[in-house]
């Protein structure tokens, strides 16, 4: 009974600070973006909005797991791990939301295609950052033997890794994702967004496990970064020829503008991923 009451206390007092992170997330996205989220989420009807922010909120929960995962030392010490993780996640996220609008979709402004225009695809793409971003946030918090150094040092490797993944995507499809997601075209942004996802799971098992040292860490990380650009394209390929053999993904993505068959570019990616991070895990 007396381990039953610690239980029910070390996990309600977990249960109360996740609640607390999600408001801080919150109030941080409101802070950090030039727009109020309940002002155009809840009165506006933004559907572009609400993509983006589910995954920013996804992205937080996903470090919370991250930090959350491992032996208890006690709940104060937990709570206090936890809490100040989660906080540093939530920090990186929103530096996230920089990095895309300056890096993956630069040719337009990202507060505009989202908030004014409405635009489903940008939203979906932000909701494929900041996943992946969490997720590599997560893999890195992961492991006895790491710290802030190691969360900042995958964090930028991850985030240079989506940034030419991005661009090793625009080479390798027949269209330019810039002039059709700023044309409004949604099954290209979840078609990427959900891509980029797959390239965070990815990456969060290069950055997740103890850390040994720098050069055998890094040289993990840099192995399950080549094969994201090396096996990716292979499985769009796949469900392109495989899957879809009747027509063409790239002519259903763009010409089309059919969400479906970006959903299942956005699945089959992901479905990949966490089939790889479990086969070589």
């Amino acid at each position: 009974m007396e381990n039953l009451g610690y239980e029910i206390l070390h996990g309600g007092s977990l249960i109360l600070l996740f609640m607390f992170i999600l408001l801080l997330a919150k109030e941080a996205n409101d802070f950090f973006t030039p727009y109020k989220v309940d002002e155009h989420l809840h009165e506006k009807d933004n559907v572009a909005l609400a993509t983006s922010m589910a995954g920013y909120l996804g992205g937080t929960t996903i470090v919370f797991i991250g930090a959350f995962l491992g032996p208890s030392k006690g709940i104060l010490e937990d709570l206090v791990s936890v809490g100040g993780f989660s906080i540093v996640g939530i920090l990186l996220l929103n530096l996230s939301h920089e990095i895309n609008d300056r890096f993956l979709l630069y040719r337009f402004c990202n507060v505009k295609e989202i908030i004014e225009d409405r635009n489903i695809g940008a939203g979906a793409v932000q909701f494929g950052s900041y996943m992946a971003s969490g997720l590599i946030v997560a893999g890195s918090i992961h492991g006895e033997g790491g710290g802030i150094a190691t969360i900042a040092v995958f964090y930028i490797l991850g985030q240079a890794a989506l940034i030419f993944f991005t661009w090793f995507y625009n080479k390798i499809t027949p269209f330019d994702i810039h002039y059709e997601i700023e044309q409004d075209n949604a099954a290209v942004g979840i078609a990427l967004g959900g891509t980029l996802m797959a390239v965070g799971i990815i990456l969060m098992k290069g950055a997740s496990g103890n850390f040994v040292s720098w050069a055998d860490n890094l040289s993990i990380f840099a192995m399950d970064a080549v094969l994201v650009f090396i096996l990716l394209p292979v499985v769009r390929f796949f469900f392109d020829k495989v899957i879809m053999p009747r027509t063409s993904l790239n002519h259903e993505i763009q010409h089309d503008r059919n969400m479906g068959a970006g959903l299942l570019e956005m699945v089959g990616a992901i479905s990949f991923s966490i089939i790889l991070l479990f086969v070589m895990g």
